[in-house]
């Protein structure tokens, strides 16, 4: 059974989700977390199907729980949300389970000149979870969707060799600029995009590349800091927070890929020691077994 002094959960399929463990350590600094990143298997969003996502869903969460007694998770990636999520609340009911999605709603409202663009990986830009959202909020906004693959793949490999004029680097820049550019305009005039939804949990990562190429007044949305502000109100809903007088505890963070990679990660982004870091091994299960 878990208890208010229990872990937070956390898994994307790579490295991408460290922007919402970042999130959730500002909102919830004395709570404990396990994140793991399935590498091995990164990225779930240019070529995975659903049925492999669902299935890697349910064995990473079995493998939170049993390993951890986690006490709710967040998937912390947009492709295992719209893939899985139902799936996993339907079938463990009594784990509290936090989706991630494009910030479509807020961007509905947020956008001036009423078009938003939309960077995600192709299966959350074809997935029907988005495809209801988009038609949910497309009375107040004209979303345009663009699927990037090989971003999030770039991104995972960048972290091996954080130079900035490695192979990886010069790839993560070229991708940019040409899914910015098949989005369309961009500015502050009428049928101009001033908005851009960052789809993917890996793409805050590179929010500068994006920055430089369409300038300082286009909006940037992601979901890292609404999704810590909803754990925190589903934790106070179950009187499930951890005490604040106890000492913030050290992250564990997990992969099932490249362990220095993950180290390299953790210590440019989260500013955490490597030692923080370990490597994990959850075969896949059949989701009839689980």
């Amino acid at each position: 059974m878990s208890s208010p002094s229990s872990p937070i959960g956390i898994f994307d399929s790579g490295i991408g989700g460290l922007s919402v463990l970042q999130a959730l350590l500002h909102e919830l600094p004395h709570e404990q977390f396990v994140y793991l990143a399935d590498s091995g298997n990164a990225p779930y969003g240019d070529a995975r199907g659903d049925a492999f996502v669902q299935e890697r869903t349910m064995a990473i969460t079995r493998y939170l729980r049993e390993r951890h007694g986690i006490k709710i998770l967040v998937i912390a990636c947009n492709t295992a949300t719209a893939a899985a999520v139902e799936m996993l609340r339907a079938r463990m009911p009594d784990l509290p389970v936090i989706g991630v999605e494009p910030a479509i709603k807020p961007a509905s409202f947020s956008s001036q000149t009423h078009h938003v663009g939309v960077l995600a990986t192709r299966g959350t830009v074809t997935s029907p979870r988005v495809a209801k959202l988009v038609a949910e909020h497309s009375q107040r906004a004209h979303f345009h969707l663009q699927p990037c693959d090989g971003l999030a793949r770039a991104i995972e490999r960048s972290t091996e060799e954080p130079v900035p004029e490695n192979p990886e680097a010069t790839e993560i820049r070229a991708l940019c600029a040409k899914y910015t550019s098949a989005l369309g305009d961009f500015g502050q005039k009428t049928g101009q995009m001033d908005t851009l939804v960052l789809g993917c949990t890996h793409y805050i990562f590179v929010k500068d590349h994006l920055r430089a190429l369409l300038g300082p007044d286009i909006q940037f949305l992601d979901t890292g800091a609404p999704v810590a502000r909803q754990t925190r109100r589903i934790l106070e809903q179950q009187s499930m927070l951890a005490d604040i007088q106890a000492p913030a505890a050290p992250v564990r963070m997990l992969t099932t890929g490249s362990l220095s990679a993950l180290q390299a990660a953790a210590q440019r982004w989260l500013g955490m020691p490597a030692d923080c870091c370990a490597g994990v091994d959850v075969p896949q299960q059949a989701l009839a077994a689980a």
